[in-house]
């Protein structure tokens, strides 16, 4: 009868605090505002005068901005939404959304939040700090490295090669990922909008270096290939026109089918190597001169095929050739340069008869000659005369120089998931090196417990490495958060990346997760919780001032676990029906205030994580035992452990009550069964149960075992 009142009553009490829990946050909903697509009033306001908002692009989600000048309107900008180019999800499992204004130039107008859900800049540091990191884009240029530099060590622009944006204290991995979102959607518009490649990022672009030359002639050089020659025949190009409307039109090429249709030869002048040889020295440093840095290709084709038709406009862009690097057209113009009649061409060749062009690479393409390029050849066949059929086909020739030539951007350019593990090594390897300890110390527990004193030693060190490093300094405390990032993921409205952003808390939950089906889900919760930690040493002050600790009667303990439960349903519910409000839901968790930033936070957010430390100086432990929703879901996960590896004697619970008695968790029944969903793997018990002066079996044991010599000493006598 007992037992179905407690099971009646906690059902009644599970109900009631759940729908509680949904009614407030249908309430916060109601109320929320809610991010959407800014219409074209919204931006006018963001773009007031001199600055109009013209029509939203109907095929790329932007908008133009133009300046008001007396000469007309001039574009100033393209404005767009983050969410509709690079939605990568943040720790709330939900992307930052940001206005970006990107200039003709490659340059950033200005940035500006729309929309956030970091946890860190929601109720932590607050939105300011947020604010203030955006506002340091303005005048940056996508042409140049962006990377995130700690706060207050940016250097001057003559000083550093990239542009350096200063990060934000408490919230490295938050920054990173608007990084990533800043400059890989506005490089989605450039590449759009601004004839950016699509192939590389501007920054990820190699140099020429300057001082490599030697004298080589035309043939050499086509020989090591600094100079790529493409040959076609009349049978070559006829038999690639087999089966349409023009084939067999070409009586020329049909007359000489082994006749060259086409001979096309591609250099990169730029590279001295190539162009000094090439043009000589007076010709190529007068042409360098007035490239202004760009990146240029010499084309030259003789044969029946001309990419210089009659219609050809001198520097305008060439209709049969074209550049693609990583299979994306590159932008690129004829630089109206004739200087070339000396070239040291071939026997043969007859420069007089042949098209040759200087077609200087828009520096905005972001072309990198480090990487392999192609040029594209187009032959136009056209069959009728009013009304013309008209047939294309394409041919390629590919292009690529030595990698000795230039200097190769670094590895890392501060931009990727691989940046941020790197950029995380050390946090990285000392959790790992510390987690192998902790993982060896476990699995030799009989050794580990041996000494009382050494064991207390041990874990009181591994709760402050706890404490201090995995949470304070690598911020790798574990929250119910990134529940939120999991539950949007599987509803499809984000990805699992953004468990990758966050490598030290990747680290130690993948631990805790992995322990979970060996120790249970004591392993996190008592050794790898940062506040888990901070609760433990607040017990351990009040120990030393021998405060008075209260606890809760046998009868009310499985009642008291209860909470944290419902705790957990809530959120789980605001995660799938109100994710907008789970960033207020998870205030429950004083983890953010407590250990990412180390209580400067405002007064309310303070007392409360201070007033559960205090509990817990009169109840141990007391927010993780009964309020702790990610201890609820390690609880709830408990299932899967497959070893039952805390040692027990037949004499435990029966009639011995002592580790019972001394668990502080509760999680030792009256039986004497551990009841792994709740023990915190302090090891109190296996301390007790190896110790033949603190575990009474074995103490009454070894009494009897000494009446009985006694005994038999007496009878020998």
């Amino acid at each position: 009868m007992k037992n179905s009142g407690f099971s009646r009553l906690a059902a009644g009490l599970s109900c009631i605090v759940t729908l509680l829990a949904a009614a407030l946050c249908l309430s916060f909903s109601v109320h929320a505002a809610r991010a959407s697509s800014l219409d074209r009033a919204a931006m006018e306001m963001f773009f007031p005068k001199p600055f109009t908002v013209g029509e939203r692009d109907a095929t790329l989600p932007v908008w133009p901005i133009f300046r008001q000048s007396y000469n007309g309107d001039v574009l100033a900008a393209y404005a767009f939404e983050s969410l509709d180019f690079e939605p990568i999800p943040g720790f709330s499992g939900t992307p930052v959304n940001l206005l970006i204004a990107i200039k003709p130039s490659g340059e950033l107008l200005d940035v500006k939040v729309l929309d956030q859900h970091e946890p860190v800049f929601v109720d932590g540091l607050g939105p300011e700090p947020l604010m203030d990191f955006v506002r340091q884009y303005a005048g940056k240029s996508l042409r140049q490295s962006i990377k995130i530099v700690a706060p207050g060590a940016t250097k001057t622009a003559a000083e550093s090669v990239a542009a350096e944006i200063n990060g934000v204290a408490k919230a490295t991995a938050s920054v990173r990922i608007i990084n990533e979102t800043i400059v890989n959607s506005a490089l989605q518009v450039a590449r759009e909008r601004l004839g950016f490649s699509r192939g590389r990022d501007p920054n990820r672009a190699a140099h020429v270096k300057p001082e490599i030359f030697e004298p080589l002639s035309f043939e050499q050089m086509l020989q090591r290939g600094l100079i790529r020659h493409l040959h076609l025949t009349n049978r070559q190009v006829e038999k690639s026109f087999a089966g349409t409307v023009v084939e067999g039109v070409d009586e020329k090429g049909l007359a000489d089918p082994q006749g060259a249709f086409a001979d096309v030869y591609l250099a990169e002048v730029d590279v001295p190597l190539v162009g000094r040889n090439l043009l000589g020295e007076k010709h190529w440093r007068k042409l360098m001169d007035q490239l202004d840095g760009a990146p240029a290709m010499l084309v030259l084709s003789s044969g029946r095929w001309t990419f210089m038709p009659e219609s050809f406009v001198p520097g305008a862009t060439p209709n049969l050739i074209g550049l693609n690097q990583a299979g994306a057209p590159v932008a690129w113009r004829d630089f109206a340069w004739r200087d070339t009649l000396d070239l040291p061409t071939p026997a043969g060749l007859d420069l007089a008869n042949s098209d040759v062009a200087i077609m200087r690479i828009a520096p905005q393409a972001a072309f990198d000659p480090a990487s392999p390029s192609e040029l594209v050849l187009r032959v136009l066949r056209e069959k009728g005369q009013i009304f013309p059929e008209q047939v294309t086909r394409d041919f390629s020739l590919a292009y690529g120089l030595p990698q000795n030539l230039f200097d190769l951007p670094p590895s890392d350019d501060g931009k990727g998931i691989g940046s941020i593990w790197r950029s995380r090594a050390r946090d990285i390897g000392i959790i790992s090196a510390g987690l192998a300890v902790l993982a060896v110390a476990l699995a030799r527990q009989r050794a580990l417990t041996f000494s009382p004193q050494k064991f207390r030693a041990f874990r009181l060190a591994w709760l402050a490495f706890t404490l201090f490093f995995i949470g304070w300094i690598a911020q790798a405390q574990l929250s119910i958060v990134w529940l939120f990032g999991l539950v949007k993921a599987i509803k499809g409205e984000g990805t699992f990346g953004f468990f990758l952003w966050d490598p030290p808390t990747l680290i130690v939950t993948l631990f805790g997760i992995a322990a979970l089906f060996v120790w249970g889900r004591g392993t996190f919760c008592g050794w790898l919780c940062p506040f888990g930690a901070l609760q433990e040493f607040a017990g351990e002050i009040a120990r030393l001032l021998r405060l008075r600790q209260f606890g809760l009667p046998q009868r009310y303990e499985r009642l008291s676990r209860l909470p944290k439960f419902l705790v957990l349903a809530a959120i789980l519910v605001t995660a799938f029906f109100f994710s907008s409000q789970a960033e207020k839901v998870a205030e429950v968790e004083p983890f953010k205030t407590s250990i990412t930033l180390l209580f400067m936070r405002s007064a309310p957010f303070v007392l409360y994580a201070v007033a559960l430390l205090i509990a817990g100086m009169f109840h141990y432990k007391f927010f993780c035992r009964y309020l702790c929703p990610l201890g609820a879901a390690f609880a709830a996960l408990s299932f899967v452990r497959r070893w039952d590896w805390i040692p027990r004697r037949k004499e435990c619970g029966a009639p011995c009550q002592l580790c019972r008695v001394k668990c502080r968790y509760g999680a030792i029944e009256k039986t004497g069964e551990i009841v792994y969903s709740e023990c915190f793997q302090c090891m109190d018990c296996v301390v007790i149960i190896d110790n033949p002066q603190l575990c009474v079996p074995i103490v009454v044991q070894e009494k009897h075992a000494r009446r009985e010599q006694h005994k038999q000493l007496e009878a020998a006598q």
